[in-house]
């Protein structure tokens, strides 16, 4: 069974920067989409940004132009680099990898997800 890790929460200050991580491993299928989401209190999870297997990204509205999405070399690590970090991203962010593009699919697996707080 895939395992999904995520990695890199922490409590940070508006403006501040984070770096999160996603490692997934024993996958019997090959991995072609990954994504982040995120889940703040009293939210439905939302999609932050996702990366195809040939590299195509796309992001939500209001992460445009601060996160960055990309994968590591072998295709099973994934990163989110974020940048001006405002107190509305403040969510438990989620790793889901699947063997679909567009992450559709029973076989699309999730993390734990990962705590960010950020505060004003």
């Amino acid at each position: 069974q895939v395992q999904v890790v995520e990695s890199g929460g922490d409590s940070v200050q508006a403006g501040d920067s984070l770096r999160l991580s996603c490692a997934a491993s024993r996958s019997r299928f090959a991995i072609y989409g990954m994504a982040w989401y995120r889940q703040a209190p009293g939210e439905q999870r939302e999609l932050v940004a996702s990366i195809t297997r040939s590299g195509a990204t796309n992001y939500a509205d209001d992460v445009k132009g601060r996160f960055t999405i990309s994968r590591g070399d072998g295709g099973s690590t994934l990163n989110l680099r974020m940048n001006s970090l405002k107190p509305d991203d403040t969510a438990i962010y989620y790793c889901a990898v699947s063997p679909n593009d567009d992450l559709s699919g029973p076989l699309t697996t999730w993390g734990q997800g990962t705590q960010v707080s950020v505060s004003s």
